[in-house]
């Protein structure tokens, strides 16, 4: 790979935001000349990766920090993960998607009378949730409604599906993508290329074509699409763009339970909390587990378990006093400091499990200390945004455009799962920009029906 080349589109980042881009252009758009590159060595080794979150198609059904609005927005890219899944062969597609029974579940009786609210105003977008009482629960999920056989002393009730396709490995999406991409390029007169173990150190626009300085030398692109996480954002202020934002990475960690669980059981969401409450989800790659997280803790790094990114989060946390105002303002709610002291507490050995379990008894309340343990190893990082113009903390997918070419994306929590509706966004920037055709017929056919039909479903704005 040499300075002449020169690709349509130069994705930088290859976890399951940059493939699923990749695949979308490739299969959908007429351009010619396309190219990702990943400094890894392989797709999806960071966030992505399936040991660094929580496994989950986030339908909006069962996270009740969604609004109605929010939950329509992330149903539609849902779907279009388990509408592309699901048109695979068999083995590939279960390597991807897996069915198993979905929850959230209220404890007592504020929380029951609310999903009982709740089921009324979002049944009419999910047609197969159902109100689940206490036997129902018991049926699904045994260790939720039973202590050593008799009912649990609260009242419970929640609202789910029995069996359906909700978790996924992100890991493995990414890599059908990656691999899709190969099979067009051999198939088709154009050019699909994939660098791995290529990091990108600089971007710069010349005339009209950015100059992409990488370890393989200086690569040219009619257009850039930036998806690397909170780099992303490191990349587009070494540009001179996003200077309005700084960078807060929230880390999650998770607890490991034997078999516990038979699916997902979600909680509900304290509303003054900005993060989503803990979970329990049965493990799709680590037999025998079930998984409990995950936690919030505020770590000064873009990656984790990856020391040589603390540098990188000073040059974007750009701390000054509006954000130091917006931090201050979060800590003065109550709920939020003893949750921020809370989630430090769960990373010092010798008192985490301890307390840990008391926020997971609420899903299985015969849980024990010697039952649990820290899953060493697992848990990504959440590059939250602040605005410092507003002095808010923003809990959605960000873009920085500069207008001419060039995307930034930074995609926290449902990032994963908003993969391929976050590709349509950029995709139709990218062929407005260069003056490509994309062939919608073809991406609604395969993307939009399916498991879950969204045909006539219009395109929405990245949930915030």
């Amino acid at each position: 790979m040499t300075a002449s080349t020169h690709s349509d589109c130069v994705i930088v980042g290859g976890g399951v935001t940059g493939t699923a881009l990749l695949y979308e252009l490739a299969r959908f758009t007429d351009l010619k000349r396309l190219l990702l590159l990943e400094r890894r060595e392989r797709p999806a080794q960071v966030n992505s990766h399936a040991h660094n979150n929580s496994q989950t198609i986030h339908f909006g059904d069962i996270e009740t920090n969604y609004s109605l609005e929010k939950a329509a927005a992330v149903k539609r890219t849902a779907s279009m993960i388990v509408n592309y899944a699901t048109k695979l062969p068999s083995r590939e597609r279960d390597r991807i998607i897996h069915r198993m029974p979905k929850m959230v579940l209220g404890v007592g009786a504020r929380e029951c009378g609310y999903l009982r609210g709740r089921f009324q105003a979002f049944r009419d977008l999910y047609p197969r949730m159902q109100l689940l009482e206490r036997h129902d629960i018991a049926d699904l999920e045994p260790n939720v409604a039973l202590v050593d056989g008799a009912w649990r002393k609260e009242e419970i009730v929640a609202t789910g599906t029995p069996d359906d396709y909700c978790a996924v490995d992100f890991q493995a999406l990414a890599e059908s993508f990656s691999a899709q991409c190969v099979r067009i390029d051999r198939a088709a007169d154009r050019h699909v290329s994939q660098l791995y173990g290529t990091a990108v150190s600089d971007i710069a626009k010349d005339g009209n074509d950015y100059v992409l300085q990488t370890s393989r030398g200086p690569m040219l692109a009619r257009s850039v699409v930036v998806c690397a996480g909170g780099h992303s954002l490191l990349m587009a202020q070494q540009m001179g763009f996003g200077l309005e934002y700084s960078c807060l990475p929230v880390a999650g960690s998770f607890y490991f339970a034997p078999e516990a669980l038979n699916g997902k059981v979600y909680t509900v969401q304290n509303p003054k909390l900005p993060f989503a409450a803990v979970h329990g989800d049965r493990d799709i790659v680590t037999d025998g587990k079930t998984r409990f997280g995950p936690t919030a803790l505020m770590l000064p790094m873009l990656e984790r378990y990856n020391r040589a990114t603390i540098r990188d989060f000073f040059r974007v946390l750009n701390l000054d006093r509006d954000v130091v105002a917006t931090l201050w303002d979060l800590m003065k709610v109550r709920d939020v400091r003893n949750y921020v002291l809370r989630n430090f507490l769960y990373e010092v050995p010798g008192l985490n499990r301890r307390l840990f379990l008391r926020e997971i008894r609420k899903i299985v309340p015969d849980l024990r200390v010697r039952d649990i343990e820290y899953a060493h190893g697992y848990g990504g990082v959440r590059p939250q945004l602040i605005d410092r113009r507003t002095r808010e903390l923003k809990m959605g997918e960000v873009k920085i455009l500069d207008g001419h070419g060039i995307v930034f994306n930074m995609t926290p929590s449902p990032g994963g799962t908003s993969c391929l509706g976050n590709a349509e966004q950029d995709m139709r920037l990218v062929a407005e920009h260069l003056g490509a055709r994309v062939d919608w017929t073809a991406f609604e056919r395969e993307l939009l029906t399916g498991h879950d039909d969204t045909r006539g479903v219009p395109p929405l704005a990245a949930a915030s």
